[in-house]
């Protein structure tokens, strides 16, 4: 008999639980549920020469295989298969066989292709008769042949054109269209030609933007009995409208002042009309960061372009255009970061200062064809180590003999400085302006303890835009990314004049105005656009039509009371004489894509938009009347 002992639960006592009991924790062994081997190795690693032994065997496989037919690239791996032989039954391959006639001069000319005139035949083929030969004329020359056979002598003759031309080989012959092809006589022919028809396709769009009449080509038949047909019906259908008209005014009676208003209310309201698009496929794929005219030549036009996505590492690109071909740049340089900041030197029209995402500054000299920058900022010690996003050319007096103007290089960076740059064998800068941040004021609650303030992660704010002043180019007003405005001066060091608070996002662009040169502009990602006086740290007026980024504005160079603003797929006109409220025109000039920049035209009354797809359309206004000076 088995007796089961059963299990006595010892009962604990109160000493027992507060004893201290230690527990020690062991690891146990590892159970391996799933183990998927890792396809990438690490260089350090001990067997990675014999990996990258294998992958380049791979490659060379690769390449061999890669004339086959049959050959596609995939990630997979597998032996190579078993090769087959595939046997086709086709027609039989007949042979053909062809000829030509060739004269004796041919024959004689091929041997000696310099020379010109033709030799005489006449000892390779024996002895010749004297009777039947005659003397050469200035047209052709007659050469006598005499065969000898067993019946007798029968002669013949053979007429040579003075003109025949020595028969060229093939290689002299391709060496020869190579050297037309890129000889440069033909490309200039080329360049006029091009223009030529751009002209022609574009005339009346051109004709638009230059304000002068636009040339019809009067439709001519060649039959006269059509024309005077023609003509007939036309003037029988003008009498039965005037019948129509005369008609209608019998039976009712028209108020004249009636009349007057029958025209349309749009013709006669402020409107925007495109007329073409600078746009090609190399721009198509980036964003247009920057527009400016040259200073001479108001037909040339830079645009620079960056990435659509500052993810995205595309190379930027600082393009001329002008007007004589608006569907190819005249000049294209490539730069290895976006073009942030573009803009032309009065006092040497053709260079150009190009400022980039990563804080780099080129110049380059439109003059050549080349794409390889005059000046480059790479090898400066001082160079900028955050995006360029505004440079500028600006005429200064300071510290020059005898009054007379020094243009000078001047940008703002990212990386909260206000530089100058020296022209000299290579560019290295000055530093004007170290942009500051500004600690926040926090309202205290009752009863709050008062907290430790905690250091910005940068004491330097991010400079975003500025402008000089039109009349005193030693003042200049910047913004930030803190949304302040400091008024500033080149001339002592760090000397801020004063701050303007009133946007609660980055500011995008500031603008004096040209025409009253006490007030400027600006605009911000806070859907504001604000207009403040030099004087007064208050905004003036607040500009908000719609709650979308302003990324851009501009005054017209024609009204001082007109200015223009970008926000995002729309664009609106702003007379201040008219309305402080709304804008007179609001357009939805590209549904498609979001408006970068806006620059308007210099000699008329046209304006061009930059959009993120690449593409700068040039737009004209209508019925927007410039108030005279004397309002302002």
């Amino acid at each position: 008999v088995q007796v089961g002992q059963e299990e006595m639960e010892e009962e604990l006592t109160e000493a027992d639980l507060d004893q201290r009991v230690d527990i020690y924790l062991s690891e146990t062994d590892t159970l391996w549920m799933f183990d998927m081997p890792s396809v990438m190795v690490s260089v350090e690693a001990e067997d990675a020469g014999r990996v990258l032994e294998r992958n380049k065997i791979y490659v060379d496989i690769c390449k061999t295989k890669a004339s086959s037919e049959r050959f596609e690239e995939r990630m997979v791996q597998t032996l190579s298969g078993a090769a087959k032989n595939k046997e086709v039954q086709c027609e039989t391959i007949i042979m053909e066989d062809k000829g030509m006639v060739v004269t004796s001069w041919d024959l004689d000319n091929s041997l000696d292709a310099s020379a010109i005139e033709p030799t005489s035949r006449a000892e390779g083929f024996g002895a010749t008769t004297g009777g039947n030969s005659k003397s050469p004329t200035a047209k052709e020359q007659e050469q006598t042949v005499s065969v000898s056979s067993d019946r007798g002598i029968t002669t013949s003759s053979l007429m040579i054109p003075e003109s025949a031309v020595p028969v060229r080989s093939q290689e002299e012959e391709k060496c020869h269209s190579e050297a037309i092809l890129t000889s440069e006589n033909l490309k200039h022919d080329l360049v006029i030609m091009e223009r030529i028809l751009m002209e022609n396709i574009f005339q009346p769009k051109l004709a638009a933007y230059r304000q002068i009449p636009v040339l019809i080509e009067p439709d001519i038949t060649s039959d006269r009995g059509d024309t005077a047909t023609a003509t007939e019906e036309d003037e029988e259908e003008e009498h039965d409208k005037e019948k129509k008209d005369e008609g209608k005014e019998g039976k009712g009676f028209t108020d004249p002042s009636m009349k007057i208003n029958e025209t349309p209310e749009e013709d006669a309201a402020p409107r925007l009309e495109q007329l073409w698009s600078y746009m090609c496929e190399l721009t198509s794929g980036h964003s247009v960061s920057s527009m400016t005219w040259n200073k001479v030549n108001p037909d040339l036009l830079a645009i620079g372009y960056r990435e659509i996505d500052s993810k995205d590492q595309k190379k930027g690109l600082a393009c001329c255009w002008s007007l004589k071909n608006p569907m190819w740049p005249e000049r294209i340089f490539q730069c290895d970061h976006g073009v942030t900041a573009v803009d032309f030197s009065l006092a040497s029209p053709n260079l150009l200062a190009v400022g980039t995402s990563s804080g780099s500054v080129a110049v380059y000299d439109v003059r050549s064809r080349n794409d390889v920058a005059f000046l480059d900022s790479s090898a400066s010690l001082n160079k900028h180590t955050g995006a360029v996003w505004q440079l500028r050319w600006v005429e200064q007096d300071r510290g020059a003999t005898g009054g007379d103007k020094k243009e000078r290089l001047m940008c703002i960076s990212a990386d909260g400085r206000v530089t100058e740059w020296l022209i000299q064998q290579r560019l290295d800068c000055i530093d004007l302006m170290k942009l500051r941040r500004t600690e926040k004021e926090k309202k205290k609650l009752p009863g709050e303890k008062e907290r430790k303030s905690e250091g910005p992660i940068s004491q330097h704010a991010a400079g975003m835009c500025f402008d000089f002043h039109p009349e005193d180019t030693d003042i200049y007003v910047a913004g930030t990314d803190e949304g302040h405005i400091y008024q500033c001066s080149c001339s002592g060091k760090e000397q801020i004049l004063g701050t303007y608070r009133g946007h609660k996002g980055p500011v995008y662009r500031v603008a004096w105005n040209p025409s009253s040169t006490d007030m400027f502009l600006s605009c911000s990602a806070d859907w504001r656009t604000i207009l403040w006086h030099r004087d007064s740290q208050t905004p003036l007026l607040t500009f908000s039509s719609v709650t979308a980024f302003v990324h851009d504005i501009m005054w017209s160079p024609k009204s001082a009371f007109i200015f223009a603003a970008v926000k995002e797929s729309r664009v609106e006109i702003w007379d201040l004489s008219v309305s402080i409220f709304n804008p007179v025109i609001s357009h939805a000039a590209n549904p498609e894509a979001n408006l970068t920049s806006i620059l308007f035209a210099k000699n008329t009354n046209c304006l061009l938009l930059g959009d993120s797809l690449g593409g700068v359309g040039v737009w004209e206004l209508f019925n927007l009347d410039a108030p005279g000076s004397n309002k302002v």
